[in-house]
């Protein structure tokens, strides 16, 4: 891959980089989500029904995300982000905030963040207190008891799609890493990149659902295959 003929680059990012770091993946291999099935935690119906539930698993993952750090995969986008003169977005389907520890800045999160919560009352987006469990008040509008995670359940709608899709429209290379490729809409952007005509590659630690789509391959550990990425397309 030659970075000379590169100008745009959208990264899509999937739980498999952050894996790396120690944050569990979305589902283990018998369904579930940290010994969760996902209906009961990551709905809307989910949280109407049992929204202590909801909140406590929430508020669970959020304090663990002082236990993991970025990895080299993180720290690699990171220093494209810095080090990379064109344009660049990283879209994450990540709820961490890794990339951003890792000191990225071009990039938006499509399934919400665990460090941010939403209120029902208003609609303001703010920092997330340590815990939402106890029915803080929204810093906005004062109501108590309002804030939910904002986070992209099933069967509402991924943030930043116009943006999203503008990047893919204009971008010359996609690179899609540590993600499954079975999760809509994030699975097709590769597709739709490809009918702009974008070069796009794959890094996973296997083949996704999606490799077939893809016009290169590169299977292994983030953490080893994207620093070497970073370093061919910087040096390119």
């Amino acid at each position: 891959m030659r970075a000379a003929g590169f100008q745009s680059i959208v990264v899509l990012t999937g739980a498999g980089i952050s894996a790396e770091s120690g944050v569990p993946t979305f589902r283990g291999p018998d369904g579930l989500w940290e010994g969760h099935r996902v209906e009961d935690v990551a709905t809307p119906q989910a949280f109407r029904r049992d929204p202590a539930l909801v909140q406590a698993f929430y508020d669970a993952r959020r304090a663990a995300l002082a236990r993991v750090a970025p990895n080299p995969a993180h720290a690699a986008l990171a220093r494209l982000d810095a080090q990379w003169q064109g344009d660049l977005l990283i879209v994450t389907q990540n709820v961490d905030d890794l990339h951003e520890r890792a000191g990225a800045a071009r990039m938006v999160h499509m399934h919400g963040e665990l460090k941010s919560a939403l209120c029902l009352a208003c609609g303001e987006r703010q920092p997330a207190p340590e815990t939402l469990s106890d029915g803080p008040a929204c810093a906005r509008c004062g109501a108590h008891g309002r804030l939910r995670p904002d986070i992209v359940w099933f069967g509402e709608m991924p943030y930043h799609m116009d943006r999203i899709e503008a990047a893919l429209a204009v971008c010359d290379l996609f690179v899609s890493i540590g993600t499954s490729g079975a999760v809509y809409p994030a699975a097709g952007f590769v597709q739709g990149a490809r009918h702009y005509g974008a070069h796009t590659l794959e890094i996973n630690l296997d083949p996704s659902e999606g490799t077939h789509f893809f016009d290169e391959a590169r299977h292994g550990r983030a953490g080893e295959l994207v620093p070497l990425w970073v370093d061919e397309l910087l040096q390119g």
